[in-house]
Order: structure tokens, then sequence, then C-alpha cells
């Protein structure tokens, strides 16, 4: 079996990871204010939060054309999104934010899938590694 054969859920996770974070930062970018109203999480929070996943985004789609994509990227890109889902958790239970219950859902749902993310990630890395 080649590199490109065992990297290949490896690059196809990245590339969902692309296209998730891409879309959900464009969602949180440019609907801040409806978001906001929605969901009772602060627009600069919602804004900043969807800008910051775009480059994320592009760097994602770079490693997924890689084969094998670089190990130390990719534990870089689990290791983000690791730091993602905790923030995202923190960040309800500090106090920070006061979201209705949507908002809640809304933060523990994407969360969720993103943790969900970087577990694939890390069972692509693994199938690369052996």
């Amino acid at each position: 079996m080649t590199d490109r054969d065992t990297s290949s859920l490896l690059r196809r996770i990245l590339l969902v990871d692309a296209l998730v974070s891409a879309g959900a930062g464009l969602v949180m970018a440019l609907g801040a204010g409806l978001l906001e109203e929605r969901l009772g999480l602060p627009a600069t929070l919602l804004r900043w939060a969807g800008f910051s996943l775009l480059p994320f985004a592009v760097l994602l789609v770079g490693l997924s054309r890689s084969a094998p994509p670089p190990r130390s990227a990719v534990v870089a890109v689990i290791a983000l999104n690791a730091a993602w889902v905790a923030a995202s958790v923190l960040i309800l239970f500090a106090d920070a934010v006061q979201p209705n219950a949507l908002g809640y859902a809304f933060v523990l749902v994407q969360a969720a899938a993103v943790a969900l993310l970087a577990e694939v990630e890390v069972v692509g890395l693994r199938r690369v590694a052996s």
C-alpha cells in the first residue's frame, strides 16, 4: 500500500474539517448580528471566532492535498481543535457570556462536532503511522 492510500482517510477528514470550518466561519463572521439576536452570544465574539476559522480552513485544505500530510502539522491541527473544544466549554461555564438555551446548544453542538473531527483525525494519523 502506498503512502497516498494509507493517508486517504486522514486527507479526507482534513478536507471535511476545512469545509466545516470555512462554512461555520463564514456564518459566524457574516451573520454575527443575527446570531447574537438568536443565540444571546456577543456579536463580537461570534465575528472574531468566525474570522479565526477562515485561515484555519485554508491551512486544512493545503494539508488535505499532501500525501501524506506532515505528521507535526496534523498534530497541531488536532491540538487546535482540542483547544477550540476546551475554550467553547470553558466560555459557557466561566460565565463569560450569557447565552440563551439555543446559544448553549449552539456552542455545545459545535464543540462536539469539532471534538468528533479531532478524534477522526487522530484515527487517520494512527492509520498513516502504522
